[in-house]
This record gives C-alpha cells, sequence and structure tokens, in this order.
C-alpha cells in the first residue's frame, strides 16, 4: 500500500489536468509546462503509488482502474483545497489561472463576453479565453472549462446548471411593417417572406406557442436564407422580412423601436440555457464564479422587459 507521504501531492494536480486535457500535450499546454516534464511527473506518480494509472498507446491515452480511483479522489483532494484556500481569504480570494469558454455565436457575443468582462474586473489576475462557435465542442479535447448550451443537451457525462431560458420572438423593421399588411393569426405569416436561419433542422417552419398553450405550425415562404443568427437579425433589421429570432438577441431592439415584436402572444416554447462542465463533486472557483457572473448579467437583461409591441 502505498504511503501518503511518499506522494507529491503537486503531481495529483497534474495529474487530474492529463485526464481532463486527454493526453499529455493537451495537459502540457493548459499548465505552461513542457510535454517531457509532465511525462516525467506521470512516471514518478506512478511509482510513488505503486501502480500503473495510464495506458499510452500511438494514437490516445487511456486510465487504468487505479487511474480512474485516484482521478475521482484526487478530484475531491484539489476541491477540498481550493475550497480551505478560498475560505481562508473570507470567499474573496481573488482567481488566477486560466478559464476557457466556449458559446453560440449570438449568445457568446450578446451575453457571455460582457460576463467574462464583468469577472475580469472582480478577478484581475483570472486569464480569459472565449471561443465563439456554433459546433458542438468536446469539452475534454478542446480543454475548455465551461461550455454555455442553448436548450436540449444530448446525454453525456458533463455536469449541468441551468442558468435560465429563451424563447424567440416574432418581429420585423418598422420600414417593413408600414409597406407590408401585417398578420393578425399565425395563418397570416405563411404569406409574408421570412429570414430563415438554414441551419435549423426545419428552417421555414414556425412552431410557435400561444400564451394560453395553444400550438401552431406554419410553414413560411423563404425571403433569405442565411446561416448564422447574427445574418439572420442584420436581414430582419434591414426589412428583409419577418424573424423569428431569440429574445436576449433582440431584446435592445425591440425596446428601442428598431424591431417591432409582430403577434406578441406567440413565441416558441422556453428553452434552456445551460453551463456544462466535465464532472467534479466540487466545479473548481472559477467555474462557480462565471456561472455567478452571468445569473447577474441574466437579472440585469431581464430589466429588459419593457418591450415596444404591436397587436
Amino acid at each position: 500500500m502505498a504511503d501518503v507521504r511518499n506522494v507529491n501531492l503537486n503531481r495529483l494536480a497534474i495529474f487530474v489536468a492529463v485526464i481532463d486535457a486527454g493526453s499529455l500535450s493537451a495537459a502540457a499546454a493548459r499548465l505552461g509546462l513542457a510535454k517531457t516534464m509532465v511525462s516525467t511527473h506521470m512516471q514518478r506518480l506512478e511509482a510513488e503509488v505503486g501502480a500503473s494509472l495510464l495506458v499510452r498507446t500511438t494514437r490516445r491515452l487511456g486510465v487504468t482502474e487505479a487511474g480512474r480511483a485516484l482521478y475521482d479522489a484526487s478530484v475531491k483532494i484539489l476541491s477540498t483545497a481550493e475550497e480551505a484556500l478560498n475560505a481562508l481569504g473570507g470567499g474573496t480570494a481573488p482567481l488566477r489561472g486560466t478559464l476557457r469558454v466556449s458559446a453560440p455565436n449570438d449568445y457568446g457575443a450578446r451575453v457571455v463576453a460582457p460576463a467574462l468582462v464583468d469577472l475580469r474586473r472582480l478577478h484581475p489576475q483570472l486569464e480569459v479565453e472565449l471561443l465563439i462557435s456554433d459546433r458542438y465542442v468536446d469539452l475534454i479535447a478542446d480543454g475548455i472549462d465551461v461550455a454555455i448550451r442553448l436548450g436540449r443537451l444530448a446525454d453525456s457525462n458533463y455536469r449541468a446548471v441551468k442558468l435560465g431560458s429563451f424563447v424567440k420572438w416574432l418581429v420585423a423593421s418598422p420600414g417593413f411593417v408600414h409597406s407590408a399588411r401585417l398578420p393578425r393569426t399565425v395563418d397570416e405569416l405563411a404569406a409574408l417572406p421570412y429570414c430563415a436561419l438554414s441551419v435549423l433542422p426545419k428552417p421555414l417552419t414556425l412552431d410557435l406557442r400561444h400564451v394560453n398553450g395553444d400550438t401552431a405550425s406554419v410553414r413560411c415562404a423563404a425571403a433569405l436564407l442565411v446561416n448564422t443568427a447574427d445574418a439572420c437579425r442584420a436581414a430582419t433589421l434591414a426589412g428583409g422580412g419577418i424573424g423569428l429570432l431569440t429574445d436576449f438577441s433582440i431584446a435592445e431592439d425591440v425596446a428601442a423601436g428598431r424591431l417591432i415584436r409582430l403577434l406578441p402572444d406567440w413565441s416558441t416554447a422556453p428553452a434552456s440555457i445551460q453551463a456544462v462542465f466535465p464532472p467534479t463533486s466540487h466545479p473548481p472557483a472559477k467555474v462557480r464564479a462565471l456561472i455567478d457572473a452571468l445569473k447577474r448579467r441574466l437579472a440585469a437583461d431581464a430589466s429588459v422587459a419593457s418591450v415596444a409591441s404591436i397587436d
């Protein structure tokens, strides 16, 4: 049995980074160490605990049963130590290191980026990297600490914290409203030009829900097909047709009168906004701090609830 007094506990942090990153090279990059140094630390840790922890092949890095058990224990040890150090600072100890976050294009630019600025003001020693992309990101392979995801989550072993929810509103520009016959029912939407998001499974179909719980599905005629939400918003602002856009991306446009909400009793069904991160019993302090910053930002944005609409 290994004697804990013979184990260099610093190597546990490196070991956890290797497992989280999925390779020695990725862990070395995240830790700012040479790959050879990380490899040496792993070899010495295996000697200290008296067991093989990693299975190295030319294609991938695997974990032995003993390695998985040590990983789970190490995560708890490091999390407990972090919480203890944070408690010594009265819960206000500054965060350090790097926080890597991924988020979808529109939500990342409009909500996550400002929240990260807020977080950096509180913790100026924390380095932040935001990766904006609508593609599905593998947290472990890409070295991501937190991924912000919208809508239903695919089954996974990751942990998730719900931050809030969003809906999509039917909107059009004032110029379009003055030149077109406005819809009085959802069925009339089919006759209007529509700025559609081509990457959706059914880009020309509007699945809507009334405030009383009724639902409707309308197929529209496309005026313009685009492949990003920002381009869809820009086309709608330019008067290209009606748009079905996320409330967080257009609430300010509606409040300022740049867009007018159509059929305000109708929207899409609410969908979740969630922060997803690797499975640990206690998320790292920097992850918890980001979640708190996003919740504060969402609460502030909720104040833009008085929006212009049209009956």
